[in-house]
């Protein structure tokens, strides 16, 4: 490069040039709670406290003559819609960030400090947290003083050792001094939350304001709510021309903004899955995101600090040089080292932003998709027939969902960081710097000579178009219909090799935008990477889709409002937990009604026409009565019955209502 060359550079100033950044050796830092005693003190305190629950449990079952094994003590109803979720969410965030901390950590049980076996010990730990955080959680599924007392203990002991060991030990060697004591901020925050619900639920049990019923479930106004919702007659619009016509363009721009935000709904609340799987990937993805910049900026910056002007000898071991001056060489790669992190941490919150903006919309469209599926619109969510009920392959993607939902907005947030500041390093030193310096204009350069060929595909493209609008197309009485039909031929058979190349250059387009979708996308498994004809190849999009019908086949609030209705018609003598046993078991809710008591003609009747007009206004709950099972597939269509036999099913309805 000649001297007048270099003059045209204007760099930032820089002087004097960045010193050498010392590396800060971090000694390993033991805190007072010693981690390993903590661990086999907590383990044993967790012991005892699930001996105390499953106690509880049975003397519960025993006592309510409730089936099922006794002791055997759930964590959580995870079908209730209506149930308090914080407590679920809270002990899933801090799982997630042991998930986190076992994956990282050089030790990832507190009990040894193998480093050989890792890779057991992290196997070993992935069933360990588990286990160490569940009665955490099971503590308040008895919804009994005793539960909250323990809960609040095991609560404010977490909470209480982290902080402590923090506090001790704010600074570690691992990755980034400050890593370990970031990753541990939502965990705090869920502990925190933890042991300020626990204390309140047990304040809310003293003064007798807190339900301590396993019914609450199907005793909630929620399923009512919804089926007035449903069945109240909506005022008819008045459909006028103007609305015929499309929205303008701040319309239809305030609309896709809209579309990205969730707005709550009366009568309609989030399956509970669905919560914890929201709650977990905004934690991914602030996990992800501090990963990303503490393991690679600081490295970034240290590299940046230790340029010195022996980089001038290396690169003019390459045969480049930047500067006879070395000191300008030196600034010059500062600065462009400058310029490679300010791209990384770009694209690095590039890429958190859009996966925000993505949770956003999968929460808009679950809540479009259960909507649907409970109105029994299979085929505008599926686009194909599909029942609705449950099975071996869709009982295992509900129960792995959520876990799903976390890993793929991890590796979606890695390829989108990685792509994101690859077209970023090329926007800035192919595009940005060149024309701002007006210097090594080399794409531009490539372009320039091209110019003949970018000439001829521009003019192609607008005779194609023009003469497509003055010449061969006509407009008579309203309709249109093609013209001069011999110089359309010609053109076309002209225009045969010009149109190659735009099909090249459109094949080149089509893969760019085809990629980037995906990639912006990678992180949702509520819609298809694939097309709608092949998308249950796509296995992300296949346990979302089985998701749902679990949801949807064991949670509608119609099917769920209608139990409720027969509990409180039948007035049962058994008490709360046995009606909800009941609700759960679903077809055997009406078989054990007949054998206990008789009621009245009056109240069975009214039952019966209950059952009806709840069968003929929901078309979908039809195929999980027993005996609609027995009818063949043509029978329904999309989870609905077919017109043609709408006047058989209703009476066999009325047949069935009456058995």
């Amino acid at each position: 490069m000649d001297k007048d060359a270099l003059l045209d550079y204007e760099y930032p100033d820089l002087d004097p040039v960045p010193t050498k950044i010392e590396a800060e050796i971090i000694p390993p830092c033991d805190p007072t709670a010693d981690d390993r005693l903590y661990h086999i003190c907590i383990t044993a305190i967790s012991l005892v406290v699930m001996l105390i629950l499953a106690i509880l449990a049975r003397r519960t079952k025993v006592g309510d003559r409730q089936k099922g094994l006794p002791g055997l003590l759930s964590p959580v109803n995870f079908l209730d819609h209506t149930q308090h979720k914080g407590l679920a969410v809270a002990v899933y965030g801090v799982l997630l960030c042991k998930l986190c901390g076992l994956v990282m950590s050089p030790n990832p049980l507190p009990f040894t400090t193998d480093s050989e076996n890792k890779q057991n010990w992290i196997i070993l730990g992935v069933f360990y947290y588990p286990a160490l955080y569940y009665p955490l959680l099971a503590c308040g599924t008895l919804h009994n003083k005793v539960g909250y007392v323990l809960g609040s203990l095991l609560s404010w002991t977490h909470f209480g050792v982290l902080v402590w060991q923090k506090i001790d030990c704010p600074k570690t060697p691992q990755i980034h001094k400050y890593y370990s004591l970031f990753s541990s901020l939502p965990q705090i925050a869920c502990l925190a939350f933890l042991s300020f619900q626990y204390p309140l639920l047990l304040f809310k049990g003293l003064k007798g304001t807190e339900k301590n019923n396993a019914t609450e479930d199907l005793s909630s106004s929620y399923y009512k709510d919804y089926v007035k919702k449903l069945l109240k007659k909506k005022k008819p619009t008045k459909i006028s021309t103007s609305s015929a016509k499309m929205p303008k363009l701040p319309q239809r721009i305030i609309d896709a903004v809209k579309s990205y935000i969730y707005t709550p709904e009366e009568a309609f609340r989030f399956p509970l899955k669905l919560a914890i799987s929201g709650v977990v990937s905004f934690i991914t993805l602030y996990q992800v995101g501090l990963l990303i910049i503490l393991a690679v900026v600081p490295t970034l910056q240290t590299a940046r600090s230790g340029v010195d002007e022996d980089v001038a000898n290396l690169l003019a071991g390459f045969k480049i040089e930047l500067s006879p001056d070395k000191h300008e060489v030196v600034r010059i790669v500062v600065y462009y080292m400058w310029c490679v992190e300010v791209c990384y941490i770009s694209a690095m919150t590039l890429s958190g932003l859009v996966n925000l903006a993505m949770l956003m919309r999968s929460m808009v469209l679950h809540r479009s998709n259960l909507k649907g599926l409970y109105r029994g619109d299979i085929y505008n969510v599926y686009n194909c027939q599909r029942s609705i009920r449950a099975s071996r392959p869709a009982l295992v993607c509900w129960i792995g969902y959520t876990s799903f939902t976390a890993a793929h907005i991890c590796i979606g947030m890695i390829i989108q960081t990685v792509v994101f500041f690859l077209c970023l390093l090329i926007a800035v030193f192919l595009i940005i710097i060149p024309i701002l310096h007006r210097q090594n204009l080399i794409l531009f350069q490539i372009l320039w000579s091209m110019w003949p060929f970018w000439l001829m595909i521009l003019l192609a493209v607008l005779i194609q178009h023009m003469t497509a609008r003055f010449c061969f197309i006509k407009k008579i009485a309203g309709t249109r219909d093609l013209n001069n039909r011999g110089s359309l031929f010609l053109l076309t058979y002209l225009l045969f090799p010009v149109n190659v190349l735009i099909g090249v250059l459109l094949a080149v387009w089509r893969m760019i935008i085809t990629a980037l979708f995906n990639i912006v996308h990678m992180g949702r498994i509520d819609i298809s990477l694939l097309n709608r004809n092949v998308e249950a190849f796509d296995p992300a999009y296949r346990c979302y889709a089985h998701y749902l019908k679990i949801e949807v086949s064991q949670s509608h609030p119609v099917m769920k409002a209608f139990c409720g209705m027969l509990l409180q018609s039948v007035g049962q003598e058994s008490n709360a937990a046995q009606r909800s046993l009941d609700a759960e078991e679903g077809i055997q809710l009406v078989q054990q009604e007949k054998k206990r008591h008789k009621v009245s003609s009056a109240k069975r009747a009214r039952g019966h026409w209950h059952l009806l007009y709840t069968l003929v206004n929901n078309p979908s709950l039809v195929g999980t009565r027993k005996h609609f099972q027995r009818q063949t597939t043509e029978s329904f269509l999309n989870g609905s019955l077919n017109r043609s036999k709408k006047e058989a099913a209703i009476k066999e309805a009325e047949a069935a209502a009456s058995n």
